[in-house]
């Protein structure tokens, strides 16, 4: 429950934020990039300090829910913001605690899967993920809906009363500790090669979370289209969610992430042609796989490298998603307003991921054969 209301927090307000701070308060596109940027930077540095030293702290409940409180007092300031300042102001008390909420809920939920359901905590944590998923297309329904009734204001507190409720909910949750078990669990190789390719595809998804909104309404002029796009995209996650944990068991996860960035590229080249909005409906569904992928089987290979260090592994996944946020801001700027030419970049960037991951389990392949005892990074 508690991931379902963040999810419809965050699908309320994720598809209008950039075109609100355009329309509703004015600013421009650098000034849009930089308060989307410092307050990632700030949130980034609270995740992953907080990532390291979850795991020394026995109940980590309270970390979440003192978020909470903090993103809901930069709601009330964002929302009343007239100038640069006040924005930026606002956004830094949004963003930057909510990193304590995403990494801590996956902490706390893969303790409680290990306690009561060993045998599917895996497929559990993918679980959760889509129920993240229906949250987020609730909320973008939702969010739609706020817009046509009443603006971006209604839309902001709409937001607003999903961390409320999210709140509530973490107040009466019950906590399990750390099992013992965890630590025979069977997990993967540190591979930073495999880090850096799932760095590209997340900056390759966050460049386009944050301008194909403003593609779409340079394009065809409604806000709202985008909340619909959305929840297009995160109904067809539901359904791939556990086909792809299915596939990631079965054949491997670099494989199927390797699926999945194919479809992703397919949807990039297909946006940079400006084609009809159409196009852009029909095509939501090849890239909800990729999404499914990245959030579901790229998640859990994360949380593997580190299976003794939960804590530490949800919220170094986290990390890496708001880094790639972070890069996927700027690059756009080698391409000038909202042409759909900027899906170029993302089309790249998935194009190199797919080569480093190729090149490491070719790699993988022929040291199994120099050596058929040893155990690669392929899973």
């Amino acid at each position: 429950m508690g991931i379902f209301l963040y999810g419809i927090g965050t699908g309320i307000l994720a598809p209008m934020n950039a075109i609100y701070m355009r329309d509703g308060i004015g600013l421009s596109k650098i000034q849009i990039v930089s308060v989307f940027s410092i307050s990632l930077v700030l949130n980034m540095v609270t995740t992953i300090v907080f990532g390291i030293i979850s795991d020394k702290i026995e109940r980590k409940k309270p970390l979440p829910i003192s978020a909470c409180i903090l993103c809901m007092t930069g709601l009330l300031i964002y929302m009343n913001a007239s100038t640069y300042v006040v924005t930026l102001i606002g956004m830094v008390f949004v963003v930057a605690p909510s990193g304590l909420i995403m990494g801590q809920l996956f902490s706390m939920s893969r303790n409680h899967f290990m306690t009561l359901a060993p045998d599917i905590y895996e497929m559990a944590q993918i679980w959760l993920r889509a129920m993240f998923s229906v949250g987020f297309f609730t909320g973008l329904l939702v969010g739609a809906n706020l817009y046509i009734i009443g603006n971006f204001k209604s839309v902001l507190w709409g937001n607003f009363m999903g961390y409320a409720i999210l709140f509530v909910v973490l107040i009466f949750y019950k906590e399990y500790k750390q099992p013992t078990a965890i630590t025979s669990m069977k997990g993967e190789a540190f591979s930073l090669v495999m880090l850096f390719a799932l760095l590209l595809l997340a900056c390759a998804d966050a460049l386009r979370g944050l301008y194909l909104p403003l593609v779409v309404f340079q394009l065809f002029k409604e806000p709202q289209l985008m909340s619909y796009l959305w929840s297009v995209q995160a109904v067809f996650e539901l359904l791939f969610m556990t086909v792809a944990g299915y596939w990631a068991n079965k054949f491997g996860s670099q494989r199927v992430i390797i699926l999945g960035s194919l479809c992703a590229l397919t949807a990039y080249l297909l946006y940079s042609v400006n084609p009809p909005i159409a196009v852009f409906f029909l095509i939501q569904p090849i890239y909800s796989f990729f999404v499914s992928v990245l959030y579901g089987v790229a998640m859990g290979y994360v949380q593997r490298m580190f299976n003794t260090r939960i804590g530490f592994g949800s919220s170094l996944y986290v990390f890496l998603s708001q880094t790639a946020a972070l890069i996927g801001y700027f690059l756009p700027f080698l391409i000038p307003g909202y042409h759909p030419r900027i899906f170029i970049i993302p089309s790249v960037l998935v194009c190199a991921a797919i080569i480093l991951i190729i090149g490491l389990l070719f790699m993988n392949r022929v040291r199994s054969k120099k050596n058929p005892h040893s155990i690669g990074a392929t899973g």
